[in-house]
């Protein structure tokens, strides 16, 4: 698919890899609409990387605990007669370590799959005619290797991202032919307000697995988003960017 001109939507576009993600699907050619839960000045910089680049921006609130937020979302978006682009990468995450079982309470657990399974279902749901409709259009969700292996920031993001992984493949057969439906799963990304919140021996234990030296970084994530929103024959699929941990191999 050429992105030139085509609308996107991403989610969580106020934080690190959203703005990244942003810029990428501008560079590419394509209109972003960014949207943010609470911090409009992230994502106003956000949209303002996007015009820099030449292509038009917007910025959307958008709680994706909130079926009503969601489906008003859905409706601005609707009013641009559009989306071919949408980029499920908002997601919350707290620092839990597995062992404190107790400390993972249900009000917790809740809010992180709230966030990170039932939103972008929701979301997508609302906007699949959009997509559906014309040439057809492209999902990206953005997940993690805590949903292939078990150690992240907690248990229930780990689960969160696992069930968005599997979302993925449903949504690839319930979408197809007109949307491929593909995931992303970054490891550790350094310099990330995410990455700021794992245990220290999560991310000390990512830093070590990677073959390559390093992790992955925004820039990775998002030149990944891109390839996957270009590709014509790639639908149900997960592409890992960690820098290279064998254990997470098997699950690309």
């Amino acid at each position: 698919m050429d992105l030139n001109g085509k609308l996107a939507v991403v989610t969580g576009g106020s934080g690190d890899i959203g703005r990244a993600i942003c810029e990428a699907l501008a560079a590419a050619g394509s209109d972003v609409i960014v949207t943010f839960v609470g911090d409009q000045e992230r994502a106003e910089a956000s949209a303002e990387l996007v015009r820099a680049a030449g292509r038009a921006a917007s910025v959307l609130q958008l709680d994706q605990r909130d079926e009503a937020s969601i489906n008003a979302a859905a409706a601005a978006v609707a009013e641009h007669d559009r989306c071919d682009l949408l980029v499920n990468n908002a997601a919350w995450n707290i620092g839990i370590p597995f062992r404190n079982l107790e400390t993972l309470d249900s009000a917790t657990w809740d809010r992180v799959q709230e966030t990170n399974l039932r939103g972008p279902f929701l979301l997508t749901r609302a906007l699949a005619g959009l997509l559906q409709a014309g040439s057809g259009g492209r999902v990206v969700n953005i997940a993690s290797v805590g949903g292939l292996l078990p150690g992240s920031s907690s248990i229930a993001y780990s689960c969160s991202k696992a069930a968005l992984i599997h979302l993925t493949h449903c949504l690839a057969v319930a979408l197809a032919p007109a949307v491929t439906v593909n995931c992303v799963a970054p490891g550790l990304v350094e310099g990330t307000r995410m990455a700021a919140r794992l245990p220290d021996e999560i991310s000390e234990g990512a830093r070590r697995a990677a073959l390559l030296g390093q992790v992955g970084s925004p820039i990775d994530i998002a030149n990944a988003t891109v390839m996957l929103c270009e590709a014509e024959s790639i639908t149900g699929q997960t592409v890992v960017v960690d820098g290279g941990n064998p254990a997470a191999m098997n699950f690309g």
